[in-house]
């Protein structure tokens, strides 16, 4: 059942009705789990509870005073040291830290108060010197709410690691754009190398001190679009010198062959053999960023899919006059999700643009022939939608 919470320095915690009702109805269930281990999982959660680092010191002291590791659903699990046993087991902590701390405990949920009638905490034994009555904290929470602990424990876990692996990506994405942009620039390959070093350094310096994962995640990105640029700008580079070295050898070798027999000598065309010149993919963000206004012809106005832009794609097509005919050749050649960028493309640069039909088909004929890359178009429009680059002296 959702109970209503509240906003305080730590977290979110349940408001006092909720909570109130929430402990009358708790009830521990039939087995029992070792306290230490609810204890662990509550430090590893204590963000996601809103408990802070000083209240789990004392946690672990009402613990101690519980004596045994296992609580029982079916034993005395109200512990009833006073606030100097307590402040004593939590390293000296001061009665009125102690206080505080006791009590975000209770509002998190934690613990429960077993107030006696004169406020004090004791415990009335029977004849045989079982405890009949106890007042003081109540650790049934802890037992009932284990496996609720324990989940919240596995999550912060699992985000701890997916946290620490887009580090480790985005280390590894700068160390190969730094290499490449270096290893380009001393070997004097064509490009704008330097406009591609600004950006680098642009999105280096974004990077925060402490950087949460959404902030890594949208620098990966950038990395990675930028990184497959570079690699997209050598590969057509590279294909464009040995198609040079090709025509050159070729033509050597008609020259010194019988006229009658040109047409043997002559290499096949990546056409006449049937191979389609690959277009590199870029990321789904970095084209929604470059390309923020087909967002709204998303179902609901969301594009949260190569799906959905795929399906929006259809819908701009429609909208700007694209035949069906051209869109699906733009999607054999170039792929349905390249095809959806490039009509995404479109449609931002629309004003600029007299037929969207005309311009995606000449688009497509330059991408079959690979003359076409996807990265330069992407760029133009981030640095269009303000992306600043810094000056390079």
């Amino acid at each position: 059942m959702q109970i209503g919470s509240v906003t305080t320095p730590f977290g979110r915690r349940p408001a006092k009705l909720a909570l109130v009702r929430q402990q009358m109805d708790m009830s521990p269930p039939a087995r029992s789990a070792d306290k230490w281990k609810i204890f662990r999982d509550v430090c590893e959660a204590r963000d996601l509870l809103g408990v802070p680092d000083r209240a789990l010191t004392v946690l672990n002291a009402l613990l101690s005073f519980y004596p045994e590791t296992e609580l029982r659903h079916d034993g005395q699990l109200i512990v009833f040291p006073s606030n100097n046993q307590l402040a004593a087991r939590a390293h000296g902590i001061a009665g009125a830290t102690l206080r505080r701390h006791l009590a975000a405990l209770v509002e998190a949920g934690i613990i429960i108060r077993q107030d006696s009638p004169n406020g004090k905490r004791y415990a009335r034994k029977d004849r045989a010197g079982d405890i009949e009555t106890a007042f003081g904290f109540d650790l049934t929470s802890l037992l009932a709410r284990a496996d609720e602990f324990a989940l919240l424990a596995q999550q912060i876990a699992a985000d701890r690691a997916a946290h620490r692996r887009l580090k480790e990506a985005l280390t590894i994405c700068r160390r190969d754009v730094r290499k490449l942009i270096t290893a380009a620039m001393e070997e004097g390959a064509d490009g704008d190398w330097a406009t591609i070093e600004a950006m680098y350094i642009d999105q280096v310096s974004r990077i925060p001190r402490s950087p949460t994962s959404e902030n890594l995640k949208e620098i990966l990105e950038d990395m990675q679009m930028l990184r497959l640029e570079i690699l997209n700008i050598l590969e057509m580079q590279l294909k464009s010198e040995k198609t040079d070295a090709n025509d050159d050898h070729f033509e050597r070798h008609i020259q010194n062959s019988n006229p009658d027999s040109i047409h043997d000598l002559e290499p096949r065309s990546e056409k006449e053999q049937g191979v389609k010149p690959e277009l590199k993919s870029f990321p789904l963000g970095m084209v929604l960023k470059a390309c923020p206004e087909i967002i709204m012809y998303g179902k609901g106005g969301e594009i949260g899919s190569w799906r959905d832009l795929m399906a929006a794609a259809v819908v701009v097509r429609s909208m700007l006059g694209v035949s069906p005919s051209a869109y699906q050749q733009a999607c054999e050649v170039m792929g349905p999700e390249n095809a959806a960028a490039v009509m995404a493309s479109i449609l931002e640069r629309g004003g600029h643009i007299n037929s969207a039909g005309g311009y995606l088909r000449s688009l497509t004929e330059r991408a079959r022939k690979g003359e076409f890359s996807l990265g330069p178009m992407l760029m133009a429009l981030l640095r269009a939608n303000g992306m600043e680059l810094p000056r390079t002296g």
